[in-house]
């Protein structure tokens, strides 16, 4: 049985990550922060499974910036692979805090790769959760494993960082040490502060009466958007490969968040118009199928009509530097790991907004 190392397994990729390797009949350890509450929650199927934890699935505190819990760890578990998923992830929120984002997603991804080096672990194959941030400020479209990176945020600089150590400890010493350059990848277990879960969440409560209006950024912003299960399979993949190198994983699709907002909308039978221009911006209701609309939520009666604002703009939700447009070039990864997309677009949108209308309704009840 191999054993595998995940950091970040509390977040969405590495939640997706263990139940994918534990079918594969990896032994899983993870890598959790203390914290004073349980942030467990998208493991917790798996946490309180008495036939996989602590038989198959093994949970230890540690941090990346805490490099003898790292040593520690590695002496004790002696992994065969390793995916740092761990990270501070929030593009915005990393102008808040840079120099914390700098310790984790650029220095921890050193002191991760030194500790393989004084453990000794030459054999061990590591998976580095980059990101198509680096290519910030697009030098041209669809970008590629060759695109020149221009990051335009301290999380994207800090990533950039991280990359480069993957290829120079991989050069170096001769480690197994691979890039997965993902471009956004979404689904129902998205972090509540992105923009795609806002939206699904923000709407499945609209529904409910819970709230009448989002808000949100930047709408014009273009992102690549994929399913996170099939991305999670891809990282693997990487690990799989005869040698160790750095693929893009994408869809080859763009979308702006407006148009993502109008597909969540759309699924559930409410037609949005805009109006207005820049912070000035507002989507109104235009039509409402409230048949689909019932089959959707469950609901017999609705607070939506023709009028109605549904979407408004802030500009504090604004970068004070703007990723305009991000679409990836996944030929590599299909020509030589044999991994694609295969849940698009619209059928993403929809996976995400039923699974919050079903959540939306569970919390209802509770109350």
């Amino acid at each position: 049985m191999k054993k595998v190392l995940i950091t970040g397994i509390t977040g969405q990729d590495g939640s997706y990550l263990a139940e994918f390797l534990l079918e594969k009949n990896y032994e899983v350890h993870g890598i959790i922060r203390k914290s004073s509450s349980f942030n467990t929650g998208r493991i917790n199927h798996l946490y309180e499974d008495p036939e996989i934890l602590n038989k198959r699935l093994f949970l230890h505190y540690g941090d990346l910036i805490d490099p003898s819990s790292l040593n520690r760890l590695l002496e004790k578990i002696e992994p065969d692979e390793i995916y740092n998923l761990a990270a501070q992830s929030h593009v915005k929120v990393s102008f808040d805090v840079p120099d914390y984002t700098a310790q984790v997603d650029a220095l921890g991804t050193l002191r991760f790769l030194d500790c393989i080096r004084e453990t000794g672990l030459r054999k061990v194959k590591f998976y580095q959760a980059s990101t198509s941030e680096l290519f910030g400020k697009v030098q041209e479209t669809p970008q590629t494993e060759t695109t020149p990176f221009y990051p335009r945020s301290p999380y994207g600089a800090a990533k950039l960082y991280a990359y480069w150590m993957i290829v120079n400890y991989r050069e170096a010493y001769d480690l197994f040490a691979s890039n997965g350059i993902l471009f956004n990848h979404e689904s129902p277990r998205r972090g509540n502060t992105f923009v795609t879960k806002k939206i699904t969440r923000e709407i499945a409560r609209i529904v409910r009466g819970d709230i009448r209006t989002m808000t949100l950024g930047n709408l014009d912003a273009k992102r690549d958007w994929g399913y996170a299960p099939e991305y999670c399979e891809g990282m693997w993949r990487m690990l799989q490969h005869d040698h160790a190198d750095d693929f893009v994983l994408a869809t080859g699709e763009t979308h702006s968040v407006r148009e993502f907002v109008n597909a969540a909308f759309t699924h559930i039978g409410v037609g949005v118009r805009w109006i207005g221009k820049g912070v000035d911006e507002k989507g109104i209701v235009e039509e409402v199928n409230y048949d689909q609309l019932a089959k959707a939520s469950g609901l017999s009666s609705f607070a939506i009509g023709k009028g109605n604002v549904l979407v408004e703009i802030n500009a504090s939700y604004f970068r004070p530097t703007e990723v305009d447009l991000l679409m990836g070039d996944p030929s590599k990864a299909k020509r030589e790991l044999g991994w694609e997309a295969k849940t698009k677009f619209k059928e993403l949108t929809q996976i995400m907004m039923d699974a919050d209308l079903k959540a939306a309704a569970s919390e209802g009840e509770g109350t």
